[in-house]
């Protein structure tokens, strides 16, 4: 009973491995609101998850083409310069494959509809949760298979 705060990390994707074992998982945060870039960016960091922040879709589409890699994008729909959708689908067309989360206040269905034909591999509404996190993570680990 040694009390270890890093139990929670080490138990992400439901298996038991050391930090040596399990590859490190990187992540994009895009939203023109600082408190919930701010939120998610903590939210993500708790769970072991390396992660950078960007205001709008171009600087996520600009810190790719500088040739930067990340295993997971949550992405606003909602954002000044370049929006999320815009953004998702100059994505995909640069050909990167990161597993791209969509995240929204809106629930209207045609809107959620143009977001996920954009190239979304899941949508969930703000705020996100640790748990929303992990089941977004399981399908990274499911994906990467």
């Amino acid at each position: 009973m040694g009390g270890s705060m890093k139990a929670p990390e080490k138990e992400i994707l439901g298996t038991k491995m050391n930090h040596r074992h399990r590859p490190k998982i990187t992540a994009l945060v895009v939203d023109d609101n600082m408190v919930v870039r701010a939120i998610h960016h903590r939210l993500l960091q708790d769970l072991g998850i390396e992660n950078q922040v960007a205001v709008n879709g171009k600087e996520a589409v600009d810190v790719h083409s500088s040739g930067q890699y990340f295993d997971l994008i949550l992405m606003d729909m909602d954002m000044p310069v370049m929006n999320g959708i815009e953004a998702t689908r100059k994505l995909r067309a640069m050909g990167i494959r990161s597993t791209i989360a969509g995240i929204s206040s809106r629930s209207l269905e045609r809107e959620k509809q143009e977001f996920m034909e954009a190239g979304l591999d899941d949508y969930h509404e703000k705020p996100l949760t640790a748990d929303k996190i992990v089941s977004i993570l399981h399908k990274i680990s499911n994906h990467s298979g």
